[in-house]
């Protein structure tokens, strides 16, 4: 039979010969060209060394990732537990880890949590607008249309190192300005730590706040690292910072009020 070389999307029959050692023969005798559709076809193809039938699964690779086999008990401590500190539960997001998340010392590289908590920041700010206008200004606000928010700065602090596999429940909250400087707990920050005039209306600057964040472990049982960010209200069609009005800023006191009352009352 004659041979034919193998397709032009070398990585991807790269990966192909390495999972599957009949491949590489069976693309020389069955492909005459490198179409799509011929590559679906091989794939449908019962002789294929590789063939997956109708109703069934592939082989795992290490992305393969899986929310729904972890013990629900696992999740349901880690919500529990923020909820006691006085996270949003809105703010609320699952984060898996991936084999491509690690570096080379075998962890998590720290770059990745900025953006584990901009997904998390992402939903809540989502929320927020929801809880704000409804549906369309919850939109506008993640698509910079009208008022928003802008992130002005960001700081992490790394608890312990994370690993594959695992997931982290990302949580926010916000608060009236810098958290006061004291030992941390083992679940967190102390809910001591926020200043006492937090419920104060006049405290909560007009064009910005701050919002605190952590990260869960799932494998761990524990916060793993913690994040501060200040945040500013800005409107997008004048290209500068502003106060975002009555409604916004009473719903943004609303939660950091709900917060601070959670936390107090877990102590």
């Amino acid at each position: 039979m004659a041979t034919f070389p193998l397709p032009r999307c070398n990585l991807l029959h790269k990966q192909l010969s390495r999972q599957f050692p009949g491949y590489r023969k069976y693309a020389q005798q069955r492909w005459s060209h490198s179409d799509i559709k011929a590559l679906q076809t091989a794939f449908r193809d019962p002789s294929s060394p590789y063939h997956i039938p109708p109703g069934t699964k592939g082989p795992a690779h290490p992305e393969d990732h899986d929310v729904s086999d972890i013990d629900p008990a696992i999740p349901a401590q880690g919500r529990a537990e923020l909820l006691r500190l006085g996270y949003d539960p809105s703010s609320f997001w699952e984060q898996p880890i991936v084999w491509g998340d690690l570096d080379s010392f075998q962890h998590v590289n720290n770059v990745r949590y900025l953006r584990f908590f901009e997904s998390g920041r992402i939903k809540w700010m989502r929320s927020l607008g929801h809880e704000i206008g409804g549906p369309k200004k919850a939109d506008d606000m993640v698509k910079g249309k009208g008022i928003s928010l802008i992130l002005r700065s960001v700081s992490l602090d790394y608890k312990r190192p994370v690993t594959y596999p695992d997931t982290l429940l990302i949580a926010h909250k916000p608060h009236t300005g810098a958290l006061k400087s004291a030992p941390h707990t083992e679940s967190g920050p102390s809910s001591t730590q926020l200043p006492p005039s937090a419920l104060s209306r006049y405290k909560l600057a007009k064009t910005h706040f701050h919002c605190l964040a952590v990260a869960w472990s799932y494998s761990q049982r524990r916060i793993v690292t913690e994040s501060d960010s200040v945040l500013v209200w800005y409107d997008y069609d004048k290209l500068a910072k502003c106060n975002p009005g009555e409604e916004a800023l009473e719903a943004l006191e609303r939660r950091i009020i709900l917060g601070i009352e959670a936390s107090r009352g877990s102590q």
